[in-house]
């Protein structure tokens, strides 16, 4: 069976992509690629459009080899991977509206990102005055006595915008088709040209409640892309910061899921511990949201005593009350008759997409990138990942109570062992292309980045995980009833503008 540098090696590989290398593919070649993607040896990364070709993110789980395939759209067409693996069908789609490059023989051509609110089709590629856009076409489903609800964009709660078309037969989801993309906001059209401090600041901003993920993913592929590291104190901070923002989202996701399920109880006391998190985030550096903390090339500031006072501080009120939260939730039979059995996702769904985070996890698929594409402090000091089996939304419940656990205490690991130094190394202007792979709260965050002679950013892509989720909540609703969605939904906590950019 052929490794994933062997079917690479196929075509003309460019040495300068670090650390996974980069290799140009005939169609056949590439398609062949797709093959194997489709029969479950890789994992599909991620699969973004350029100028005139496309580019394709793989992993083989079982070795840690990561590569990447790129094929050349000289007619401005391609073989299309999602025809055969449909967790790229979407990504393929985005390609289409943004670049203008047709996937050929798709099984899915409607537009994704583009809702015909542009005026100009393709704004990355050829761009060209758009006709008027035809309304979307929702799949169909056929059958006695069914019907539809249409829910959003615009929500009851203050969330983003998203719409959601069930098809139900009394009160049971048979479908739910999601359209997606009214939070585009052309993240990866205002990086092309930008400097490194300028689009590490877009990077800080595509998702909020991941702003520490999406920086230090950026930051890690422009310092592969230049060949450069960051100082030891500058990653024990970044660490100490992305800890702190999974701790964050967590607290907030178990009570608002307890909350869709009326235990606002739990909601209020996650919140309260959720906002104390951020206090501290702000006392440490700077920010609540710590944006514009990882930059290329280590932090933008360093922790002073008072915001490792506030850290510790931290960890011992949510080790004190936390606890007692966990059996409020395991021991209230009312919330457990909610989650449990609700919203499952099968083991073999989840690996084929891909999907990582809580929602991987839940499901059986014990995917980290702190762990298969190891990075520093992470591949210093050991850790445990949770993993359940059930795929319900108890299960998501308990994959993040556990990781909470584990994040206080690689916090507290990360204050004893913080080593002293300098917090930045300068960032010389120059060519150069580089990819990161990091684990973000939500799962792995992808960025690629590749940098002109003045070390501008000539083209940088980056992936929630989100885009190997959302379609994973649509089979999670199928056969429950529409009262458990916002159950379900919360459950998955998909974003809506990191996926959308």
């Amino acid at each position: 069976m052929q490794s994933l540098s062997a079917l690479l090696s196929a075509g003309t590989r460019r040495q300068g992509c670090r650390p996974w290398p980069r290799a140009i593919l005939e169609a056949g070649d590439w398609s062949a690629l797709a093959a194997h993607l489709a029969q479950g040896r890789f994992t599909l990364v991620s699969l973004w459009g350029d100028a005139d070709a496309v580019h394709m993110a793989l992993l083989d789980e079982a070795t840690g080899e990561a590569g990447i395939a790129t094929c050349l759209c000289p007619d401005r067409r391609f073989p299309s991977v999602g025809r055969i693996h449909p967790p790229a069908q979407r990504l393929e789609r985005a390609v289409q509206d943004l670049y203008g490059l047709t996937p050929d023989h798709a099984s899915d051509p409607r537009p994704w990102l583009d809702h015909g609110r542009w005026g100009i089709t393709a704004p990355l590629g050829r761009a060209a005055p758009a006709a008027p856009a035809a309304p979307y076409a929702f799949l169909a489903a056929e059958g006695a006595a069914l019907h539809q609800i249409p829910v959003g964009p615009v929500h009851a709660g203050i969330i983003e915008p998203g719409h959601f078309r069930f098809t139900c037969h009394g009160e049971t989801v048979v479908r739910l088709e999601e359209r997606l993309g009214y939070v585009h906001r052309g993240i990866e059209g205002l990086m092309g040209g930008a400097s490194i401090e300028e689009a590490a600041r877009l990077a800080g901003r595509i998702s909020g409640d991941s702003a520490v993920a999406f920086a230090l993913a950026f930051a890690r592929a422009v310092e592969a892309a230049r060949g450069i590291a960051a100082p030891a104190r500058a990653i024990w901070l970044r660490a100490l910061a992305a800890e702190l923002e999974r701790l964050a989202n967590h607290f907030g996701d178990v009570g608002a899921i307890c909350n869709d399920a009326a235990f606002a109880l739990m909601l209020a006391h996650c919140g309260v511990l959720r906002e104390r998190c951020l206090r501290a985030c702000d006392i440490a550096f700077g920010h609540r949201l710590m944006m514009d903390v990882a930059i290329p090339g280590g932090v933008a500031m360093d922790l002073g005593p008072e915001g490792v006072s506030a850290l510790r501080a931290l960890v011992t009120t949510a080790r004190a009350a936390f606890p007692e939260l966990v059996r409020l939730y395991d021991e209230t039979t009312s919330i457990q008759d909610r989650t449990v059995g609700t919203g499952i996702v099968k083991e073999a769904l989840v690996r084929r997409f891909g999907a990582g985070g809580f929602v991987g996890r839940a499901s059986g698929r014990a995917f980290d990138a702190r762990r298969v594409q190891p990075y520093p402090p992470y591949n210093q000091m050991p850790f445990s990942i949770p993993v359940r089996t059930d795929g319900d939304v108890n299960a998501r419940i308990w994959i993040r109570i556990l990781e909470i656990e584990e994040s206080l205490s690689l916090v507290t690991r990360l204050l004893d062992t913080l080593p002293a130094g300098p917090i930045q190394v300068p960032m010389e202007a120059g060519p150069g292309e580089g990819v990161a792979l990091v684990e973000g709260f939500r799962g792995d965050v992808f960025a690629y980045v590749r940098l002109d002679g003045e070390g501008r950013v000539a083209r940088a892509h980056l992936r929630d995980p989100s885009w190997f989720q959302w379609p994973l909540l649509e089979a999670a609703i199928e056969g429950n009833i529409v009262a458990d969605f916002p159950l379900c939904n919360k459950s998955f906590n998909c974003s809506y503008a990191g996926h959308d950019l």
